[in-house]
């Protein structure tokens, strides 16, 4: 799996790891759907790391991974997770803890 890398050191910082299973369309939903929100609501300032559990096994027990797709925000702290494929945008801002962008012109 791709990696999706935003990064500006002069703003807050997010951090956040999608753990999948293997390149299935539900895991494929899942990044997609991360991508998008934060595209639009963390532009610039965000950072995402795909972790791929049928190539790396040992990271589900080391992260307490019990079902995927899993996202975990590692920072800003404290850390969340959210299990799901993302597919319910205020619910990913919620889990997470994103504030929406507000709309302009308001």
């Amino acid at each position: 799996m791709a990696q999706a890398k935003k990064e500006s050191h002069n703003q807050k910082e997010w951090e956040l790891r999608i753990y999948v299973a293997g390149e299935t369309d539900r895991s494929k939903a899942a990044i997609k759907n991360l991508q998008k929100v934060c595209d639009e609501h963390l532009k610039g300032r965000y950072h995402i790391e795909v972790i791929d559990l049928t190539k790396h096994p040992e990271m589900a027990a080391e992260e307490q991974i019990f079902a995927v797709p899993t996202v975990v925000r590692k920072l800003p702290e404290p850390l969340k997770k959210l299990i799901g494929d993302l597919s319910a945008t205020e619910k990913v801002l919620i889990g997470l803890d994103i504030k929406p962008k507000k709309p302009a012109g308001r």
